[in-house]
């Protein structure tokens, strides 16, 4: 049985509409259905985003990153993402098999604002494209093709609310589970455990590209 809903809750867009009020002009001014120079510069700066997709099963979202830029832009309507080595969950990439709409959002480091792109998506493996975006002598398993429908940059309340920047140079908060603990926790000992967490750095050095 599904949670209950909360007390309140808001069951129609006029409601809704009516609550929050229209958008200002530059909210909507700065959507764009392509690249521009601005946006091209921000991409390419941008070590880190986050994929929103949809499947049968539900939403996913999974963290992508990579050296230097996440993404590598082809043209101002396209953007091309290697896969690079993970768990072989492939849930992202089962659900754009099944319905192509995608959702990014783009971080840089010190930077509050957000950058996000909703568009389609499509997998190719390709040799050619997968070789040109090789690190390493490694090759993508695959590479995303995201074709643009728009783009627009968040505001940065919600990063400066949370202080995001600043409590992430102070390292890792004490008491925060590690990945060996919230495994073994979710199979009920079965996996993970501190003989996971003392692997797992190497594994990870190995197995990063």
């Amino acid at each position: 049985m599904p949670p209950p809903m909360p007390p309140g809750h808001v069951t129609d867009i006029a409601t809704l509409e009516a609550l929050y009020g229209p958008p200002g002009a530059p909210s909507l001014a700065k959507v764009t259905d392509h690249l521009t120079d601005s946006y091209r510069a921000w991409i390419s700066a941008s070590p880190f985003f986050a994929l929103g997709s949809v499947g049968p099963a539900g939403l996913d979202v999974s963290p992508r990153g990579d050296a230097g830029s996440a993404v590598t832009i082809r043209d101002d309507r396209t953007l091309l993402v290697p896969d690079r080595r993970g768990n072989n969950r492939i849930d992202s990439l089962r659900n754009i098999v099944a319905d192509p709409h995608v959702a990014c959002m783009f971080l840089i480091p010190g930077v509050n604002e957000c950058l996000r792109i909703n568009g389609r998506a499509a997998i190719s493996i390709d040799p050619d494209l997968c070789a040109r975006l090789a690190m390493q002598g490694q090759l993508p398993r695959s590479v995303l093709w995201i074709a643009i429908d728009e783009v627009y940059f968040q505001c940065a309340r919600a990063l400066i609310r949370s202080d995001l920047w600043a409590q992430g140079a102070k390292g890792r908060p004490s008491g925060i589970p590690t990945a060996g603990q919230m495994t073994a926790d979710a199979s009920h000992g079965a996996e993970g455990g501190p003989a996971y967490d003392a692997a797992l750095p190497e594994r990870q050095r190995r197995t990063l590209w």
